[in-house]
């Protein structure tokens, strides 16, 4: 019901639907004893981290629909503080490494190896057991459990190394785990919010890149390949989690993904509300990651020298350093407002910092067009 209308080239059904549910229910089968082996195994890694104690009388067995999102919980324990909380859960639950969870925040790899053996010390000397939570103690724990969801997904989204821009398989499981923790909270605007920013920036993955593999810009995709299907189902949650609470971080991150996803014609954009969105978005979370994305917005709203003035603030508090991202920016203002030696120069820094293949390489085509037979160096 939700794949054939519109995931095939014929519109409707698969050309050997029969073939097509035994290979789905046998994929469906062996991803069920996946994750029975791979809870058996976390299990017993979080078990060998910190003592154990019996579940809290109170527990439900049927509070958690599957065992990954229990583990999620159970490691997200609000005794450690929120990033030792995501950090810990990424490595031991998600499959993430050290260099991609690093990344995710901002610091060096062995700044986050060091913060993880803490935050075990602290497990084990401060006897944090290793506990399903109960009912009643989900929501305290909740803040860490999204966002470890959510850097999942991010990280599926837009790999951090590697030849791969999408990694298909973390963006299922994120987007899986969203729609239980919504069955699990439906009353949370934030689970809403964040099932609905990941459905609608799922739904640009098949054209964010070129049949080469390259890197497409949300500017210059093909509209047409948005997954209409996840559109449909996110803007109703996005609307529905700012009635409900208001403005939160994913809430307000899927209203402006929202907008981007009505949007029929990228010159259609509107450009202003987004601005005033990411405005929204800084004053909730004040991170120079979100301070460079409203730069970028204002630009579009308001002219790229505008929007190059606010980039040289962020610049200037060095926050953002080792991310490719801030000279990407820059260089594209540049490039089209046609300063074309400065643009170059910013080209080569987002080069050297960059490590994922087709960004590089769309990188590497941006040099050129501005620097004819320039190297990337």
């Amino acid at each position: 019901m939700e794949q054939w209308p519109s995931g095939f080239d014929t519109p409707g059904a698969p050309r050997n639907p029969l073939a097509w549910l035994v290979s789905t229910a046998r994929h469906k089968a062996l991803d069920r004893l996946r994750r029975g082996r791979t809870f058996v195994a976390k299990a017993a890694e979080i078990a060998a981290i910190a003592p154990t104690s019996e579940p809290p009388a109170e527990l439900d067995d049927d509070v958690f629909p599957d065992d990954l999102l229990r583990l999620v919980f159970t490691c997200c324990h609000p005794a450690l503080a929120l990033e030792a909380q995501v950090a810990l859960t990424l490595k031991t639950l998600c499959g993430l490494g050290v260099e991609e969870i690093a990344r995710a925040f901002l610091v060096s790899p062995p700044t986050m190896a060091q913060r993880l053996v803490r935050a075990k010390t602290k497990i084990r000397d401060a006897g944090i057991p290793y506990e399903v939570p109960g009912a009643a103690m989900l929501e305290e724990r909740l803040d860490g459990v999204l966002r470890v969801v959510y850097l999942v997904f991010t990280e599926g989204y837009a790999a951090t190394a590697g030849d791969a821009m999408v990694r298909r398989e973390l963006c299922a499981e994120a987007i899986r785990l969203g729609r239980l923790l919504r069955t699990l909270l439906p009353r949370q605007p934030e689970v809403s919010g964040l099932l609905a920013l990941m459905l609608l920036q799922d739904s640009r993955r098949v054209a964010r890149l070129d049949a080469a593999g390259d890197l497409v810009t949300l500017e210059d995709q093909d509209r047409g390949l948005w997954d209409r299907g996840e559109i449909a189902e996110g803007v109703p949650l996005a609307e529905s989690a700012l009635r409900q609470g208001g403005a939160g971080f994913y809430a307000v991150q899927a209203a402006i993904a929202a907008l981007h996803a009505q949007t029929a014609r990228a010159a259609d954009t509107d450009w202003p509300q987004i601005a005033v969105l990411y405005a929204l978005l800084l004053q909730l979370h004040p991170t120079p990651v979100v301070a460079l994305n409203r730069a970028v917005a204002v630009a579009m709203a308001a002219g790229a020298e505008t929007g190059l003035r606010l980039l040289a603030e962020v610049e200037e508090r060095g926050e953002l350093a080792g991310y490719h991202l801030l000279p990407a920016a820059k260089a594209d203002l540049l490039r089209r407002l046609g300063r074309a030696e400065e643009a170059a120069v910013a080209y080569r820094q987002a080069l050297a910092l960059a490590t994922q293949g087709p960004e590089r390489r769309y990188l590497e085509r941006r040099l050129r067009e501005v620097a004819p037979g320039a190297a990337a160096g």
